[in-house]
């Protein structure tokens, strides 16, 4: 069974830093609006990139000038979106106690997508953290 081509598709590669995260936000927002995704699901994928790409940036631990790359497909009802990054390190979801700042990512990716998990990089150093919503899109 081969995959189905996607309706849509959208892609970006970022530095991995900080200011990424915001500026990954802000493209799939923009992505969001020209499919006319509904605006409930677009918030949500946003949130989740925003997860993604704040693990990459802090945990990737490979060279600084590495890029981040951000990929978007719709096929049919189902939004995509995958974050890679060259780091060998592969998440894992965490249980956060109420008094950590931060280990909850995963944990917000598993209860709001449809479906989400990481793969090693077929041809390459790194991994691809994805997550799948269904889309009420028209």
């Amino acid at each position: 069974m081969t995959n189905p081509l996607p309706d849509r598709f959208a892609g970006w590669c970022l530095p991995r830093h900080p200011r990424s995260v915001g500026r990954s936000r802000m493209l799939l927002r923009e992505q969001a609006h020209e499919w006319q995704l509904p605006e409930p699901e677009a918030e949500t994928a946003v949130l989740l990139l925003s997860e993604l790409m704040t693990n990459a940036c802090r945990h990737a631990r490979a060279a600084p000038g590495r890029e981040i790359s951000a990929r978007c497909v719709i096929v049919g009802k189902t939004l995509r979106v995958e974050v890679s990054d060259a780091g060998d390190g592969l998440p894992r979801e965490r249980n956060a106690s109420p008094d950590d700042e931060s280990g909850r990512g995963l944990a917000l990716v598993a209860a709001l997508a449809t479906a989400w998990d990481v793969r090693t990089r077929p041809h390459g150093i790194g991994k691809t953290v994805w997550f799948e919503l269904e889309t009420h899109r028209p």
